[in-house]
């Protein structure tokens, strides 16, 4: 068991105290002034504090308030004066419990033993939050953001109940591995965590993956194939970029959300499974209903409760910490000016074009530090490039020329190049037509000179 301070300025109370506690099992260590309490506590080791509001040499509140920020142990609160404003005033100070004299101990028995069980969750989820539970740790969930924070602690409290989630947030920012979070927050946490990569199935493969199907259901169907919700069944099923689903297959995924029963391809037997749904997308779903591309109703049943995730560019006080988690992974090290110059940069890919700069020039340096080996993020690369491209100062026409070359070897459709550039088609074609006339051919042209690969 853990141990306890009593800090009691009455001496026949505090031996008596001490004595019934080490009589039921409990280590513990006795004092009567706030000093020594201090002193104790300040050298740590205590999972339960019993003070008394009245000690010898202090108010056991003034130390109360003076040392439940700096430490982990609970502290109940024990008085002769035992009105409402003073529990309510030992409670904003930081005490787990109030006790008032006389009691009986069976009555401080159990608020220790509730004390010690808040500080084991407590613990927990301290341990749950200095990293990520997937195959990588790639994020810690140390914080110092107040946003990101207020994120987690949303997170924390949904996580025991069953409601559907729906994260929102820009690529990178780490939408699967919060939803990681919750599951291992959950009761659900020794079950499956089955993940639905909804922009990865083709539209007609779709129904067969989540649902499975039966024996000889089309072509091809040999044996019968459990889907992805059955193998979720009793954990959590994450419906990842659930925004890229097709709108026929929404239907399909609609009532299932909606009460949790399916039938396989090809099956006529309904079956029911005990999920928790949680979703992600990266795009604005309220605006593809608007446009008709999301079903409202669908959209209804996913966001029971909707968390939007804030970018790396606006927490950048956690930049700090997250280069400490990706470097201890390769024992490595970062100096200070440097750290200084990856927080001045907005990271556009956010936590994973941060951790894939850090892993990167980890595997690259062979000595301590990754310094010399960490490359300059996109934004200096594109400074770089486009002070290549303007060098030789080209006139507006072959750059108006370059670009619309660029996109259409990127895009390969004069429908999407036109759709970019905001013009019609046979604007692009008059432009690819000029192109073709005065170098002959997009490859290899004068326009390379400008220091662009068009390839």
């Amino acid at each position: 068991m853990g141990g306890i301070l009593v800090v009691e300025d009455d001496e026949s109370l505090n031996i008596l105290i001490e004595k019934k506690l080490r009589k039921r099992g409990f280590k513990v260590d006795a004092v009567r002034s706030g000093e020594e309490a201090r002193e104790l506590i300040e050298q740590g080791g205590y999972d339960v504090v019993l003070i008394d509001i009245k000690l010898t040499d202090m108010s056991g509140l003034d130390l109360l308030r003076e040392l439940s920020p700096h430490t982990n142990a609970k502290f109940i609160v024990i008085t002769g004066y035992g009105d409402v404003s003073t529990a309510v005033e030992a409670m904003k100070a930081g005490a787990s419990d109030f006790i008032q004299k006389p009691f009986s101990f069976d009555i401080l028995e159990v608020s220790i033993d509730k004390a010690l069980k808040e500080k084991r969750l407590e613990e927990e989820n301290r341990a749950l939050k200095s990293f990520l539970f997937d195959k990588e740790h790639e994020i810690t969930f140390e914080t110092r953001s107040p946003a990101f924070n207020n994120i987690l602690q949303m997170v924390e409290g949904a996580a025991r109940s069953d409601i559907n989630i729906l994260l929102r947030g820009e690529t990178g920012t780490g939408k699967e591995v919060l939803a990681r979070y919750v599951h291992r927050l959950s009761e659900r946490r020794d079950k499956p965590f089955i993940v639905v990569d909804c922009g990865a199935i083709p539209e007609h493969l779709f129904e067969s993956e989540l649902f499975g199907h039966e024996k000889g259901a089309y072509t091809g169907a040999t044996s019968r194939k459990l889907g992805l919700v059955e193998l979720a069944d009793g954990g959590t099923l994450f419906l990842d970029e659930i925004g890229e689903i097709p709108l026929p297959v929404q239907s399909k995924l609609l009532r299932f959300v909606e009460t949790r029963r399916f039938r396989r391809v090809g099956g006529l037997k309904e079956n029911r499974v005990d999920v928790r749904i949680i979703s992600a997308t990266n795009r604005d779903l309220k605006d593809m209903v608007r446009r008709g591309e999301f079903r409202s109703d669908l959209l209804y049943r996913i966001n029971t409760m909707e968390v939007e995730i804030p970018p790396l560019r606006e927490r950048k006080e956690d930049i700090p910490l997250l280069v400490d988690a990706f470097l201890k992974r390769y024992r490595k090290k970062i100096r200070k000016e440097t750290l200084r110059k990856l927080m001045d940069y907005d990271w556009p890919g956010n936590i994973r074009e941060l951790r894939n700069a850090i892993e990167r020039a980890s595997l690259l340096s062979k000595g301590e530090y990754i310094d010399e080996n960490l490359c300059l993020p996109a934004e200096e690369r594109r400074e770089a490039c486009i002070e290549n491209v303007f060098s030789s100062m080209p006139s507006l026409k072959d750059l108006e020329l370059l670009y619309t070359a660029y996109l259409y070897r990127k895009l390969g459709s004069v429908n999407k190049v036109a759709k970019v550039l905001g013009c019609s088609r046979r604007t692009v074609f008059r432009k690819l037509r000029e192109l073709r006339e005065r170098d002959g051919d997009l490859e290899g042209s004068p326009l390379s000179e400008l220091g662009i690969d068009l390839n």
